[in-house]
């Protein structure tokens, strides 16, 4: 039984921590609110405390624990190789069975749990966004125009008109590929980031890979599982992984640091005690692979013939760099690009903010942490701002609106798609 289920065993993990202090210099939350609670050592103390019963389940606490990005910032600073990110996510799941989840989280995970009830909700949502988010002029970006959940400042990307998965074939395959691979969409680039969806498949059909769509897969499970709903995330990685056990691939490829987290690291983690999964999820945990992972270490990058002349600068997303340690390759990538000047932050891999769900409930602290990356970014004065996540790349779109830049933010694919594409004119 893992620490998802039990607190108790997540105690080995809890004695590890010596009190340091270290993880005060990377936390962004800490950096904030300046308060020990906010940092992983404070949190980490009151994970002891509860397990002690020196603490209760309640509202405050709840709070205290939602008040983490999941950046793993901690745990790479941590000399003694403390995961507090797993002793977080532990008490979170520790609180939705003790307490219950919050009712509105409870009906939208609800919905979440039935892909079907899923995709004609973000169907519908797409015809009828229009009730609720006017467009921003000049820009696909939209803005609340009502209070829907959503602080009346923040910009986001729209709905997009199709489904990636309802647009592209369910086959894109190249003349004589050398692989073929089955591509997880994932929910950003399936209803928002579509044009990053398709670069993805035009780049890997370009470098000789075919690409199968799965029709009938979901949401990688991820936002469930971080605010502690084990059950509705169990229930999303079986039939993800029933899903794609379906089909006949080299590899399982993934556009962002949150999807190829769930693939490799933790399907196999949540259901390493189900003697019909588990095995499942070790095998398809050994095919996933990063869109710029697969390109480097696979395949062999066709580097593209034509100079496209522009300067970028490139924003590690956290689950990315420090879920699954992909930095490199996508660096690799814009380097083996002509024309393409690479412009590095002072700190590329701080986290933008959004974690999800958490720039939605907590926009003023989020923007904060937003706003320093921002200025980062405008330091080294870019063309674009390439990063290899969705979430990430809306973040940092309202972070550039707000602060009345116009530079465009891009997936990685989509840079190499324009190159391709001049190259092909």
């Amino acid at each position: 039984m893992s620490y998802y289920d039990l607190l108790q065993n997540i105690d080995e993990e809890i004695i590890k921590c010596m009190k340091c202090g270290n993880c005060q210099a990377v936390c962004p939350i800490y950096k904030e609110i300046q308060g020990e609670s906010g940092v992983a050592r404070g949190k980490i103390q009151m994970a002891k405390a509860l397990l002690e019963g020196k603490l209760e389940y309640n509202d405050k606490l709840a709070e205290l624990f939602g008040l983490c990005l999941t950046c793993k910032a901690c745990a790479d600073n941590c000399p003694c190789g403390v995961r507090p990110d797993k002793i977080i996510l532990a008490v979170r799941a520790a609180l939705a069975r003790e307490k219950g989840l919050h009712p509105l989280k409870r009906r939208i995970f609800s919905v979440l749990a039935k892909p079907k009830v899923f995709r004609f909700g973000m169907n519908a949502g797409s015809i009828f966004q229009g009730l609720g988010l006017k467009r921003v002029k000049g820009k696909n970006l939209a803005q609340p125009r009502l209070p829907i959940g959503l602080d009346m400042r923040r910009v986001i990307r729209p709905l997009a008109p199709q489904s990636l998965i309802s647009e592209l074939p369910r086959i894109n395959k190249p003349q004589n590929p050398q692989f073929k691979v089955a591509f997880f969409t994932g929910c950003m680039l399936n209803y928002l980031y579509t044009d990053a969806g398709k670069a993805v498949v035009d780049v890997l059909n370009k470098n000789g890979v075919e690409v199968v769509i799965p029709e009938a897969q979901h949401c990688c499970g991820i936002p469930t599982f971080v605010h502690g709903d084990m059950a509705t995330t169990r229930k999303i990685a079986k039939y993800n992984i029933d899903v794609f056990m379906k089909e006949d691939f080299d590899a399982i490829i993934t556009h962002c640091g949150t999807c190829i987290g769930a693939w490799a690291e933790h399907y196999p983690e949540f259901l390493a005690d189900d003697p019909e999964y588990a095995e499942k999820a070790n095998k398809l945990a050994n095919k996933a692979y990063d869109f710029s992972q697969f390109l480097i270490e696979k395949v062999g990058l066709k580097r593209p013939e034509v100079s496209l002349d522009v300067k970028v600068t490139y924003h590690d997303p956290c689950h990315l760099v420090r879920g699954v340690g992909v930095a490199p390759q996508p660096r690799e990538i814009l380097k083996a690009m002509p024309g393409v000047e690479l412009a590095e932050m002072k700190k590329p891999d701080r986290c933008c903010g959004s974690a999800g769900s958490f720039s939605l409930t907590h926009y003023e602290m989020s923007s904060k942490i937003r706003d320093k990356k921002t200025e980062d970014i405008l330091s080294v004065n870019p063309d674009a701002v390439i990063t290899s996540c969705g979430a990430c790349r809306m973040q940092l779109e309202d972070g550039l609106y707000q602060a009345g830049a116009d530079i465009p933010v891009k997936h990685l694919a989509m840079l190499l798609q324009e190159a391709y594409q001049k190259e092909g004119k």
